[in-house]
């Protein structure tokens, strides 16, 4: 690219002309009597602070954590309601009415088209072939064919087939056509193996990266994604956004969800989602409904069905819903759901499938001290990743995992530059939370356990899992210390699990090294927990009551 005026020579020249809307940016430590707003807050609604305040039109934390997630620099990215807005951004700065063109490759998703009809733009096809391959040298040749071509929409992995282009066939096309933007959808990359086409903007600014937060990070609901692109770029987009497009709750919203204490806990869901992926492509095909899975890298799978109307009754039965592509590609989509949800699904299919129904319970915990995200998971002892920045609590913590047979995923990030307390409390108020959760309505459950676990430190603990948090510790430590874990935080944490787990816990321990005293409390709590935490193979309510609290 050696043109000096690009991108300004191919933007519509109404976008170029006109100076955009001035509006003031969101508030600041001033007096604001600068926007007509109410001086007062809204009635009380949690977390109202500054609602009665404009926003910025890009705010800049949350502009920022996302580069920081997607590894590249903040004036690269455009925040917007969703991908979508990206999209009709994109459209509405560089294609003129009547004039311009992009070009899809269908099947796949239908919004482009729908957003260049709403421009006045042409939509040009190169279909897939029926493998779902993309016909690259058709796209070069109807590209080539086609004056004021602006923008080339490929989506991978895309959405319905699930499969990916080639990494150099969109390098290929950014250099064939620098005045088309290249624009890459990866609402679904987080599901592929895949490197992103993020790090290649440099190179080829014709480039367009599309990203959103609905899909791997769990916030549909919430409507937030990203046009990533060249600095210049992303400004001429940006006197088309609306003044304020990112509501205050949205930005919080999304800047929780995100915090680096959480991140640990969207690897673990994206892990069970791929391994769910796999699972249902290798039992669907034992569907009497369905003649083909097709490969996927996203969170979906496209199916051949065959008996169709059989299959969507039972479907209808057990009111589960699919994708029917049937009008497009004769196919249907089915999402990856959780464990419980991809069973029901396959029992509709008519596969006998092994439940997968798995007592998870994740917690995220913000305070001034902490950020702590906790995900347990009662039935699958695989996986055990702890960091709070006390290397010896993470020990302990993994003691209680290890020996209490759960996975757990813990991070916290704490106050540590004060002291270890605020850290420890409320990783034992999360943790204890997240295991109140994962146990559900306690039914089927042991209740108790007791353990008197003896080396040169003897520890009796007993626990019941009543719903009524009771925490009583007998022991003395010789040392108030064990490298940066003050010792009088043991007893203090599991007042503090008792409290959240509403459990009786009862620790009598001795001995003469602090140290062995500690981890002798917490693979105790962890053993003593096995037994309390274990299905006992009926559906009864652990109680002469029928009910724990």
């Amino acid at each position: 690219m050696t043109k000096t005026d690009w991108p300004y020579s191919i933007a519509r020249k109404a976008v170029l002309a006109f100076d955009s809307y001035s509006a003031r940016g969101g508030s600041t430590d001033a007096l604001h009597l600068d926007a007509n707003e109410n001086p007062y807050a809204p009635p009380p609604v949690t977390g109202v602070g500054n609602y009665n305040r404009y926003p910025e039109q890009q705010p800049p934390a949350l502009r920022q954590r996302l580069a920081d997630i997607y590894g590249t620099k903040p004036q690269r990215i455009l925040v917007g309601r969703g991908a979508d807005e990206g999209i009709e951004i994109l459209l509405r700065t560089f294609c003129e009415d009547g004039q311009d063109s992009i070009l899809i490759c269908p099947p796949t998703f239908g919004y482009y088209k729908t957003v260049a009809d709403i421009q006045g733009a042409k939509t040009i096809e190169v279909p897939l072939s029926d493998t779902y391959d993309w016909d690259v040298e058709g796209i070069h040749k109807a590209a080539s064919e086609t004056k004021k071509l602006k923008a080339i929409f490929i989506c991978s992995p895309n959405n319905p087939t699930g499969n990916e282009i080639a990494r150099n066939s969109v390098l290929e096309l950014a250099t064939a056509f620098p005045d088309t933007f290249i624009v890459v959808d990866e609402a679904y990359i987080e599901f592929s193996e895949s490197e992103s086409f993020i790090g290649d903007i440099t190179d080829y600014p014709n480039l367009v990266i599309l990203r959103t937060l609905s899909k791997a990070y769990a916030l549909a609901g919430v409507r937030g994604g990203c046009a990533i692109a060249d600095e210049r770029v992303i400004e001429l987009m940006l006197k088309v956004l609306p003044p304020y497009p990112i509501a205050r709750p949205v930005e919080n919203a999304i800047l929780s969800a995100l915090a680096p204490a959480a991140m640990g806990v969207h690897a673990e869901r994206l892990a069970e989602t791929l391994e769910e992926r796999e699972r249902m492509a290798k039992e669907l095909k034992k569907s009497p409904f369905v003649k083909a899975v097709y490969p996927s890298a996203a969170n979906f799978l496209l199916l051949e069905v065959k008996e169709d109307e059989g299959l969507i009754r039972e479907l209808s039965k057990r009111a589960i819903k699919i994708r029917d592509y049937r009008s497009t590609t004769g196919r249907m989509r089915i999402s990856i759901g959780s464990p419980a949800e991809n069973t029901l699904a396959l029992k509709a299919f008519g596969v006998v499938a092994d439940d997968k129904a798995e007592r998870v319970g994740e917690i995220f915990r913000t305070t001034k001290e902490t950020d702590i995200a906790v995900r347990v998971n009662l039935d699958d002892t695989s996986k055990v990743e702890i960091e709070t920045g006390l290397g010896f609590f993470d020990h302990m913590l993994e003691q209680i995992a290890k020996h209490g047979g759960m996975g757990l995923r813990l991070t916290c990030k704490g106050d540590l530059e004060i002291d270890a307390h605020h850290t420890v409390e409320d990783t034992a108020l999360a943790f204890g939370e997240a295991l109140r959760q994962a146990l559900g309505n306690k039914a089927g459950i042991g209740r108790y356990g007791f353990v008197m676990p003896m080396d040169e430190t003897q520890a009796k603990v007993a626990i019941d899992l009543s719903g009524r948090p009771a925490a009583v510790f007998k022991g003395t430590f010789p040392t108030d210390h064990i490298g940066e874990f003050p010792v009088e935080m043991c007893p203090h944490f599991f007042e503090s699990l008792a409290q959240s787990l509403g459990a009786a816990i009862h620790i009598d321990v001795q001995g003469d090294n602090s140290h062995h005293i500690v981890e002798a409390c917490f693979k105790g709590v962890g053993r003593a927990l096995r037994p309390a935490f274990a299905k006992t193979g009926t559906s009864e309510m652990p109680s002469t009551k029928g009910m724990l609290a």
